[in-house]
C-alpha cells in the first residue's frame, strides 16, 4: 500500500471515560474515515483539567468494548491517555489526528480551561499532533448525538485535508438537538464569559459538614463572532486553541511599567523583554520592515 493510499492512523480519546455513548458515537465516524486506536480512561474524568498523574501508578489495559478495534482503558487522566498512547501503544507509529469526545456537555467559552476533553486535544497538540475536541451541549448520559454524526465526520475530513494550525487544538461545540436543524459551523473565538459560583453547605448522616459546587454561567460578551453567540443561534462553534498561556498583551505594559530590579532602578535596555513584547504586537510584515 502507497503512503497515499494508506488510511489515517486516528487517536481517540476522551474523559467521560471509554463506557460513555459519545466517544462510541466517536469510534463509530472515525471508522468510516480511517484506522482507529482508542486509548481512554477506565471511569469519568470530567473537569481534571490538563492533571496528569505524578503520584500513583498508571495502569493500562486492553478493552474488547469495540468490534475490531485496537482499545486500551487508562487509569489515568485525559492528558495520561495521550501521553501513554503516544509512548507506549503507538510507539513508531505516528497518528494522523487524535480526536477526543464527544463529550456529553458543553466546553465552550472558559469551559476549557476546565475540560479533561480538551485537555486530552492539547495534549496531543504539546505532542506536535493536530487534534479536535469535540463536546455536545447535552450533559445527559443518554444524549442524542444523530444530529451531528455527519458534521463530525466533515470537520474531521477538513483537518486531515487542510490540516490544523501548528501547536493548536481545534475546540468544537455542537449545539444540543432541537426541532431546528444546525444553522452551520463558524470559526469562532472564545467568548468572555465565567461561572458565577456558589458552595452549598450539606451535611451527611453522621452530621458532618461538606459543600457542593454550585453556580450559574454568565455570558458577558457581547460579541457576534464567539462560540457563545454561534451555539446560541444554532451554530457548531470551531475555536483555535493554544497551549501557549501567555499574554501577549500585557508584555509591553510590564516591560514599561515595572520596576525588576531590587534597587529600585529601572535597566535602560532590556533587549529580550522588549524584543518578546516587539514580536507580540508587530505583525510578519511590519517585522521584516524594521530588519
Amino acid at each position: 500500500m502507497t503512503a497515499k493510499s494508506r488510511k489515517p492512523l486516528i487517536l481517540i480519546s476522551n474523559d467521560d471515560g471509554i463506557t460513555a455513548p459519545g466517544i462510541a458515537v466517536l469510534v463509530r465516524v472515525m471508522k468510516r474515515i480511517g484506522e482507529v486506536v482508542v486509548v481512554a480512561p477506565d471511569s469519568p474524568q470530567s473537569g481534571m483539567g490538563h492533571a496528569i498523574t505524578i503520584g500513583n501508578p498508571l495502569r493500562l489495559d486492553p478493552s474488547t468494548i469495540f468490534d475490531d478495534i485496537e482499545a486500551y482503558e487508562c487509569s489515568g487522566t485525559p492528558a495520561d491517555c495521550v501521553k501513554l498512547a503516544k509512548h507506549f501503544v503507538l510507539r513508531d507509529r505516528q497518528a494522523d489526528l487524535v480526536v477526543s469526545g464527544i463529550n456529553h456537555g458543553s466546553n465552550s467559552s472558559v469551559n476549557v480551561l476546565y475540560s479533561g476533553t480538551m485537555s486530552a486535544a492539547i495534549e496531543a497538540a504539546i505532542e506536535g499532533l493536530p487534534a479536535i475536541g469535540f463536546s455536545l451541549c447535552d450533559y445527559g448520559h443518554l444524549a442524542d448525538f444523530s444530529h451531528i454524526e455527519e458534521w463530525v465526520e466533515h470537520l474531521t475530513r477538513q483537518a486531515l485535508e487542510h490540516g490544523i494550525p501548528t501547536g493548536t487544538a481545534l475546540n468544537i461545540n455542537f449545539p444540543k438537538k432541537s426541532e431546528n436543524l444546525i444553522a452551520g459551523a463558524r470559526i469562532c473565538r472564545q467568548a468572555r464569559a465565567k461561572w458565577q459560583e456558589e458552595f452549598d453547605l450539606r451535611y451527611d448522616p453522621y452530621q458532618r459538614p461538606y459543600y457542593w459546587l454550585i453556580g450559574n454561567f454568565v455570558n458577558e460578551d457581547k460579541g457576534e463572532d464567539t462560540d457563545e453567540w454561534a451555539l446560541a443561534h444554532n451554530y457548531i462553534s470551531v475555536v483555535p486553541c493554544q497551549y501557549d498561556l501567555t499574554a501577549q498583551h500585557g508584555l509591553p505594559q510590564l516591560n514599561e511599567q515595572w520596576t525588576l530590579s531590587l534597587d529600585a532602578t529601572q535597566p535602560a535596555d532590556n533587549p529580550v523583554h522588549e524584543e518578546a513584547a516587539t514580536d507580540a504586537v508587530l505583525p510578519a510584515k511590519s517585522k521584516k520592515k524594521q530588519k
